[in-house]
């Protein structure tokens, strides 16, 4: 009978290889991805892959998936995922231990448990699993996962605040010549409770660590932010993608691969004082990151950092964070949902 399977596990404990938290040297940032593609031998290969391994003489198998996430100068992460990819039913990311992959010639390929297993991802998008102990073969497929609410229309009596025809609903709005929204842009629209759809996309910077890689947040009413960065391979942390700064970590770490369009959600109920301005019911809010509810009915104690009001008081706009890396934006609209406009 098949184990429950680690598939790093089956075969050694491999290389320990936490990375996180730290701020490292940017390197190249990648904001489209047929640039990167072209410019950057890596890209094709960092992504999601899932499939099924099999031990020999055992009767099916069991599904799987792992993260392949790109370090710069042909190094590699591999993340193993029992059942599946983050997001799936009954699904588990391994966090404690990633193996190490390193380009060499067409392929990526990396040994683990003391040179009993080995793993080979090729430029087709195929990975092939091997390991003399235990017998476990397998070939796991990329994948490109797309997140439901991709492309989701505005509702009746939503405003649109931004649909790649222009900026003119943003102070310091600029657009890219694709039609796309860059960092630091604020709506002059301020908003009380609402609901919010948002699209973005992180660059592929993949000599950066930690905060330096893919920086951005959307702030609610320019007070409460929800992380945007690029943590796919990462614990999940409330300073990392789908966080709420120092205040609460996702549920489940729901971030794609760099420069792929990812969407946030989020049903927000504004802060409510008394008459005389004493708070007296905190805000909170509903996150979906990529279709996947992170987090639910959320109380918010206060602003986070980097809020650009001075108090919780009154309706806000809506504000995407400059942390100087090439963040983008699209479809981005709002429902107001009672509260004051």
């Amino acid at each position: 009978m098949m184990k429950s399977l680690n598939w790093i596990g089956v075969v050694g404990c491999g290389v320990m290889m936490m990375f996180g938290g730290v701020v490292e040297g940017k390197g190249r940032a990648f904001d489209d991805p047929a640039k990167a593609l072209k410019e950057d031998a890596d890209f094709k290969f960092q992504g999601e892959y899932t499939g099924t391994i099999k031990e020999m003489g055992a009767a099916g198998g069991m599904k799987v998936g792992v993260l392949v996430v790109a370090l710069g100068k042909g190094k590699f992460r591999l993340i193993p995922c029992d059942k599946g990819l983050p997001g799936d039913p009954g699904a588990s990311v391994d966090l404690k231990v990633a193996v190490e992959g390193k380009l060499e010639g067409n392929m990526v390929r990396a040994k683990v448990g003391s040179e009993n297993g080995t793993v080979e991802i090729h430029p087709d998008g195929t990975m092939v699993l091997s390991s003399t102990v235990g017998d476990f073969t397998g070939t796991l497929k990329k994948v490109v996962r797309k997140s439901p609410t991709l492309g989701a229309k505005p509702p009746k009596g939503a405003i649109v605040l931004f649909d790649g025809k222009g900026v003119e609903k943003w102070a310091k709005g600029k657009m890219t010549k694709s039609g796309l929204l860059t960092q630091g842009a604020q709506t002059k629209k301020r908003f009380g409770d609402h609901q919010l759809h948002i699209e973005f996309r992180l660059p592929y910077m993949p000599e950066a660590r930690g905060q330096g890689r893919g920086n951005s947040g959307l702030y609610m009413q320019g007070r409460y932010e929800i992380q945007m960065l690029d943590s796919f391979g990462l614990e999940g942390k409330d300073n990392e993608c789908g966080g709420v700064y120092k205040i609460a970590k996702p549920k489940v770490n729901m971030c794609y691969p760099p420069l792929s369009w990812q969407t946030y959600d989020v049903e927000f109920t504004a802060a409510k004082f008394d008459k005389n301005g004493k708070k007296i019911a905190k805000a909170k809010m509903t996150v979906r990151h990529n279709g996947v509810v992170i987090h639910k009915d959320l109380e918010l104690p206060g602003k986070t950092g980097g809020s650009v009001l001075k108090s919780e008081k009154g309706p806000g706009p809506i504000y995407l964070q400059n942390h100087g890396n090439p963040v983008r934006y699209r479809n981005i609209w709002v429902l107001p949902t009672g509260g004051k406009k």
